[in-house]
């Protein structure tokens, strides 16, 4: 992908994101713009604004003409992202659908025809993401929420959704240890989001 500028977005947003915000989406940007498929942990503390680099992130994707998807460990949290993500992009030429293994018949066959013809820019869901029939027109980014809920197998079966591997961005709130692990073998590069947005208390 080409370095793209974030900016505009940014300039979008009724409120100022923090500088390790920031840092962190640049951090993101450089990888993208690389010869070879982004593989980052993003870490930082609940309510620091994880979802909103994540979202940064896949909107550049967009830009550039590739499809992106978030996968989250529960059909709760995977619906709170599709709400809160569909709120933000709200007035933007942006085409956001959900995918969980609860979706009713008509939303399920909305979301699999929308990625496959590229309607859909952003699909948001569960281990449903995973499933052979999800078939994506041109994926270039992925979102991996709460990475150490999901096993290695899962998530490499997103690298297989296009001939060219996607860019991974795995987050987590807890630096667990086999996070740590595979962040001293090599595996994934590391951005940490560490001071929280203006108002919000930090968590106990």
């Amino acid at each position: 992908m080409q370095k793209a500028d974030a900016s505009p977005f940014w300039d979008a947003l009724p409120f100022s994101p923090t500088g390790a915000q920031r840092r962190a989406v640049e951090e993101i940007l450089t990888d993208m713009s690389g010869e070879t498929s982004m593989n980052r942990l993003l870490q930082g503390d609940v309510g620091s604004g994880k979802t909103l680099v994540a979202l940064m992130s896949m909107l550049l994707a967009v830009d550039n003409g590739f499809q992106a998807c978030m996968m989250a460990p529960t059909e709760i949290l995977a619906r709170q992202h599709f709400s809160t993500i569909s709120r933000m992009l709200e007035g933007m030429d942006v085409k956001v659908a959900v995918l969980t293994g609860a979706s009713k018949a008509k939303e399920r066959r909305a979301s699999l025809e929308g990625i496959a013809s590229g309607e859909v820019d952003i699909l948001i869901g569960t281990h449903a993401l995973i499933e052979d029939r999800v078939q994506f027109a041109n994926l270039g980014f992925v979102v991996i929420d709460e990475q150490h809920r999901f096993g290695v197998e899962q998530r490499a079966r997103l690298w297989t959704k296009n001939e060219q591997p996607p860019h991974i961005l795995v987050m987590t709130a807890t630096p667990i240890p086999r996070t740590l692990a595979m962040t001293l073998y090599g595996d994934l590069d590391v951005s940490v989001i560490d001071e929280l947005p203006p108002g919000r208390r930090p968590i106990k």
